[in-house]
């Protein structure tokens, strides 16, 4: 199967008119996954246990959209059953004994869970680099990093080992890299999807999404993980909307607000490129397109890095080599214990931040560093809402350049921290954002980033549809994909 000509509607059909079994595209889709992986790196863990589960679809009979679809999942998201590390050491011999909410929705859709891919350790990261089981590759140039944290996801289907995989987003986890690889990639409102069950980074700005190569498929699938859930509070009681039955690239009306700081944060010229032909696009199509600024996106990183790791250093001190994970051998005392196993369990970026939250949340520095970000993020999010009361969206770049290469950055953290910095503010007021492919610049792809009010994900959807019907950028192959088949 190959699923750079497929939709997840156009694989139903074949589906129900028996074109082919579930079983036959679970076993197709794991076949093109381990061709793939001496390249790639996408996956920590193949499921091929998923065969099982696709035959089990076939003898119930296709149901819904989403019956036999093959699917992956990154590894910070609990499945039953099945290994989950987060790409930590520490948690490498982590077997759940429960599934997430999303998981247990997929499921419930008779999707099937083909592997866990590849992350930056607990999430953290901008390249997929701190991975506790090595770096995975960007499909359009194995040099080049695929972007991070949801690096592996992105890899698995810009490659087309998979036709739509889950991804979480702290900071821009899931929009740099669907941006890198040349996929769209949605992160939802905050609480319009469950964190229940998604191995926690930062508390307030995780939030689970989809990353497809088609904007309809993204939709089909954010519809069916979000909803309220009992086991989160933070999940949102409003309606679920049918994202993929209301698409509509109808742009007459539509008023968009371009930061003209985004075009000042050291962007490269030939990515604005890309950007500035992209809103062009939109005005051709009827939308407006104006200029706005928002003051206080210089403060973003700042404010993001030390709210996300005071959370992480809260959240990340129940792994002590106790109650699961990863525990030391030849300790003295319990002491040793908690600190020899999380000395030998973290990498050296999970350990940074939790210095740095630890110390922002400390007693002498808590007033003049927690508490100004907090305060510095009310502003912000007060400078988002004032311009989305006047806008429909908000446009701009989703990094500043292109995929860099391997190895180039990952010795400076502060370099690594400022690719963040256009993903941030969406993370920060809790907004929805995508990353929709624009074009190529030196022969990589560029991501537009689109922004819209809490719970307008449709806005999102519709605009991005509407510049995938313009230039079809699904229609490009990965150039190091090349050939291969």
């Amino acid at each position: 199967m190959d699923y750079f000509n497929e939709t997840i509607d156009s694989l139903h059909t074949k589906l129900v008119n028996k074109d082919i079994t579930a079983e036959e595209l679970t076993k197709d889709t794991l076949q093109k996954i381990h061709d793939k992986e001496t390249n790639l790196n996408a996956y920590v863990t193949v499921n091929d246990d998923a065969v099982k589960d696709a035959a089990k679809v076939d003898a119930d009979g296709i149901k819904g959209n989403l019956s036999g679809i093959p699917i992956a999942i990154k590894d910070n998201i609990l499945t039953e059953g099945l290994l989950t590390t987060a790409s930590s050491k520490i948690l490498s011999n982590f077997m759940p004994v429960y599934n997430a909410t999303v998981t247990e929705k997929l499921n419930a859709a008779g999707a099937i869970n083909v592997g866990k891919t590849n992350l930056d350790e607990f999430a953290m990261g901008s390249s997929t680099e701190t991975s506790y089981y090595g770096t995975s590759h960007n499909a359009w140039d194995y040099t080049k990093v695929p972007g991070g944290s949801s690096g592996g996801s992105a890899a698995a289907v810009a490659s087309g080992d998979a036709i739509a995989a889950l991804g979480t987003d702290t900071g821009g986890s899931i929009r740099q890299p669907a941006s890198f690889n040349g996929i769209f990639g949605i992160k939802p409102t905050y609480g319009r999807v469950s964190r229940w069950g998604v191995i926690a980074f930062a508390s307030s700005l995780d939030q689970v999404g989809v990353m497809s190569k088609r904007v309809e498929d993204s939709a089909e699938v954010l519809s069916t993980i979000s909803g309220h859930d009992v086991h989160d509070s933070t999940s949102s009681e409003k309606e679920v909307p049918d994202y993929r039955a209301n698409l509509n690239k109808d742009m007459h009306g539509v008023k968009i607000a371009v930061p003209k700081e985004f075009w000042d944060e050291g962007t490269d010229p030939k990515v604005l490129e890309q950007i500035d032909a992209a809103l062009d696009v939109y005005k051709k199509l009827g939308a407006t397109v104006e200029q706005v600024s928002l003051p206080t996106l210089k403060h973003a990183v700042e404010v993001y890095y030390v709210i996300a790791s005071s959370e992480a250093s809260s959240n990340l001190q129940r792994y002590d080599g106790v109650r699961y994970g990863f525990r030391a051998k030849d300790v003295k005392n319990i002491k040793e214990l908690f600190v020899n196993s999380r000395s030998e369990g973290f990498g050296d970026e999970v350990k940074r931040r939790i210095m740095l939250g630890t110390f922002a949340l400390s007693a002498g520095a808590y007033d003049a560093y927690f508490k100004k970000a907090a305060e510095v993020r009310t502003i912000f999010i007060n400078e988002l809402s004032d311009v989305l009361s006047k806008y429909n969206l908000i446009a701009g770049p989703v990094t500043t350049t292109t995929a860099f290469g391997i190895n180039e950055k990952i010795d400076d953290p502060v370099a690594m921290y400022m690719n963040d910095i256009l993903t941030i503010p969406a993370n920060l007021a809790g907004l929805p954002a995508a990353s929709v492919p624009a074009g190529l610049a030196d022969g990589m792809p560029v991501g537009l980033q689109l922004m819209a009010n809490k719970f307008d994900e449709q806005s999102i959807f519709n605009a991005a549809y509407a510049l995938q019907e313009e230039n079809k950028f699904y229609e490009q192959i990965p150039t190091a994909l090349k050939g291969e088949d």
